[in-house]
């Protein structure tokens, strides 16, 4: 499988390619009053209303301030906010430890690649 590696904080995260459709640059995010805590807004795509998703608050992870791009899912009209995109990995599905992950935690387990962990996470909301 191959995964996009991003980070969220200190840590490294991964999302099967095949859920991403672009990456952009932060952008005006207008806020929408009474969304879900982890919705920060919408935002216009070419045309097209994307509901931006802060993964942050979905996973507990505290903010560092440093979110400056948005991965934009397959459905293309949701989009996450991350620190820093990196590269696309090939992953052996064989190497996926999948004993950490608890079900319907989002996460679908984690790798160890060149020294670090990468924990591979699924699109939801």
């Amino acid at each position: 499988m191959k995964f996009l590696k991003f980070s969220l904080g200190e840590d490294m995260y991964g999302i099967d390619i095949d859920n991403v459709n672009e990456i952009t640059k932060m952008s005006e995010i207008t806020r929408v009053p009474n969304s879900s805590p982890e919705v920060e807004g919408v935002m216009d795509l070419r045309g097209n209303t994307t509901s931006i998703v802060n993964p942050k608050k979905l996973f507990d992870i505290e903010s560092n301030g440093n979110e400056n791009r948005i991965i934009i899912l397959d459905s293309k009209d949701t989009g996450w906010i991350v620190d820093e995109v990196y590269n696309v990995l090939d992953i052996d599905t064989e190497n996926i430890d999948k004993a950490v992950t608890k079900k319907d935690s989002g996460v679908q387990g984690i790798i160890k690649k060149n020294g670090e962990f990468i924990v591979l996470v699924e699109p939801y909301i």
